[in-house]
């Protein structure tokens, strides 16, 4: 998009995510004052800590930039939404779900540190997420606290993360239609996405309009980036991912690319991309270049 060429995403992101980095490396189990027990905490920050793209913080650091929001609570906002991520990748890791050893490029965490560990991990992981959106030092006002927490939890529940992978696990060696594939990882994938632009938002004021369009443009990089997921799944290894590849083969799972083909799916996610800039064209928001940026790289990556 050429109105944005003079914007640097490497330079903004870095940042961002150097904030976001020093944000949860103070709130997740910090060894001190007070550890959690049983080792809990090294299990927690390993499933979170030095590893990951970061990405849904990022939409909502740009999100919350957009609209002129509050960064103290955008930062809150994009560790909360980075815990619930975190959470369903341990729990999607272990052996009842898609039985994976390998994430952000190191053994997963019930590989490390044992199922049970795992799954406590996870549990609080997703429990501190909301208590990381209720502070009580100000810098997010109560009504806004209710806010958030409604979207965080619609996102990864049965209404989105948590329902979507249920249908995921369902429809394993089974053939989906086009309309069931979508409805799969609109939830699955697209939900927490979307919400992160959406949370983001919600730090600042916008009107009505702007905040559709802007849940447009969070639908439209949520299914891109499933339908990038898909094809780099059979054309990148797994030291470049960083995780197993080939696996949504190999355990005959319905995707993009199996659906549609290889050339087709590429096409769709630029399709969904340009629906993307189109949407945030449509808020009429002024500083909309790093989510303009980050549609772009999250379409065009390699891994």
């Amino acid at each position: 998009m050429t109105e944005y060429i003079h914007f640097e995403l490497g330079a903004w992101s870095a940042r961002q995510l150097a904030a976001v980095e020093q944000a949860l490396n103070r709130w997740v189990a910090p060894p001190e004052p007070r550890p959690a027990p049983a080792g809990l905490g090294d299990a927690m920050r390993y499933a979170v800590l030095d590893g990951g793209k970061r990405l849904r913080p990022l939409l909502v650091m740009a999100a919350c930039e957009a609209v002129q929001g509050s960064p103290a609570a955008a930062l809150r906002v994009a560790c909360a939404v980075e815990l619930i991520h975190a959470y369903s990748l341990v729990h999607d890791d272990m052996p009842c779900m898609d039985n994976d050893i390998l994430r952000r490029g190191k053994p997963t965490v019930h590989v490390k540190f044992g199922q049970a560990q795992a799954l406590l991990a996870g549990d609080a992981l997703q429990a501190l997420a909301f208590e990381l959106l209720t502070p009580e030092d100000g810098s997010i006002d109560p009504a806004t606290q209710a806010t958030l927490c409604r979207m965080l939890a619609q996102a990864a529940g049965y209404q989105g993360m948590a329902g979507g992978q249920a249908i995921d696990l369902a429809s394993v060696g089974k053939a989906l239609t086009s309309a069931e594939l979508h409805d799969m990882h609109r939830l699955k994938t697209g939900a927490l996405l979307q919400a992160s632009v959406m949370m983001g938002a919600a730090c600042g004021a916008a009107p009505a309009p702007a905040r559709n369009a802007l849940c447009d443009y969070g639908a439209a990089v949520g299914l891109a980036f499933q339908v990038v997921d898909d094809i780099l799944d059979v054309t990148a290894d797994s030291a470049t991912l960083g995780k197993t590849a080939g696996k949504d083969a190999a355990q005959d799972k319905p995707t993009f690319v199996s659906l549609m083909g290889l050339p087709a799916s590429r096409n769709y996610a630029q399709e969904l991309l340009s629906q993307a800039h189109h949407s945030l064209k449509a808020s009429e928001l002024g500083p909309t270049a790093a989510l303009s940026a980050l549609a772009d790289m999250l379409v065009n990556r390699t891994s």
